[in-house]
């Protein structure tokens, strides 16, 4: 009979855990972290080389957006600057307060230049065109009324329809003046005559002739043409006549397409076919440039 033997001092026994190992701290492998210096931390976020370029840009650019001159060179200038801007906020570590500041000037920025654009813009066709007053002297025997006395009110409606200017005066803008010389009711037989070609007005209408003078008075050395110098006339009923609604070639015509350069001057007839029955009951409504107001004037 075999007795068992007990666990001795000789004996091995095998644990289910692992036997525990001691470690010795040793310098430099401990567990702790170490923290940078905040003078460390604070220099790396003042390096932000993208930021600075943004804010260079955008200083520019707002400077060429100022000046009407150069307004293209700051229209690139912005939005690269406001890119740059945009990209410096991404960047960790670094310091926003050059990216922001890109990033406020590109846009102010960019609404001046659209400022600046649009007043130049305005000033151009107020050059080209003439401003919207239309200054009118009537001869002097139209300009004071019956006793000596100016009806009240008459100011006011003068150059309407109703109360239209008289023929020969001077209508006036900053770039054009206007005369009407004189109106020819009834000039059916000498247009017709004037071209071969000139058919006769239709039934019930005549050919009536206007002459007038236009002179250039602005001071655009390359000149301007009086096409956008406008004559029509206005029939009783309201109605508007071109003369250039009938091709119809009157006599001694008025050269609108040639240029004209600071106190030229172009003088002739423009031709219109009128109702015959009402013809004098009309009025001429004439505009001295584009942008400028309408005056009416009669035709006797």
């Amino acid at each position: 009979m075999t007795t068992p033997e007990l666990p001795g001092e000789g004996s091995q026994q095998n644990s289910p855990y692992p036997p525990q190992q001691s470690f010795s701290a040793h310098p430099g492998h401990g567990t702790s972290t170490q923290t940078l210096p905040p003078e460390t931390l604070k220099r790396k976020k003042q390096s932000n080389v993208v930021g600075l370029i943004a804010l260079i840009t955008a200083v520019l650019g707002f400077i060429f957006a100022c000046i009407p001159g150069a307004l293209i060179v700051g229209w690139i200038l912005l939005p690269v600057a406001f890119i740059l801007g945009l990209v410096s906020l991404f960047l960790k570590g670094k310091s926003k307060w050059m990216g922001i500041t890109a990033l406020i000037l590109s846009i102010v920025g960019t609404i001046v230049g659209v400022v600046v654009f649009t007043t130049v813009v305005a000033d151009s066709f107020e050059e080209s065109f003439g401003s919207g007053d239309t200054k009118v002297v009537e001869p002097s025997e139209n300009a004071v009324a019956d006793n000596g006395e100016a009806e009240e009110g008459a100011a006011d409606e003068a150059g309407t329809r109703a109360n239209p200017y008289a023929i020969g005066s001077v209508i006036e803008s900053d770039d054009w003046r206007i005369v009407v010389n004189s109106v020819a009711l009834a000039a059916t037989d000498q247009v017709v005559s004037a071209n071969e070609f000139n058919e006769p007005p239709a039934d019930g209408s005549e050919y009536m002739l206007v002459n007038y003078s236009a002179t250039y008075l602005g001071d655009d050395p390359a000149g301007q043409i009086p096409a956008f110098v406008t004559v029509e006339y206005v029939t009783a009923d309201g109605t508007t006549v071109n003369s250039f609604d009938k091709a119809v070639v009157p006599p001694e015509a008025i050269d609108t397409t040639g240029t004209l350069y600071t106190d030229g001057t172009t003088t002739g007839n423009a031709v219109f076919e009128v109702p015959s029955a009402t013809a004098g009951q009309g009025v001429l409504a004439i505009r001295p440039g584009m942008l400028n107001d309408k005056v009416f004037v009669a035709v006797q």
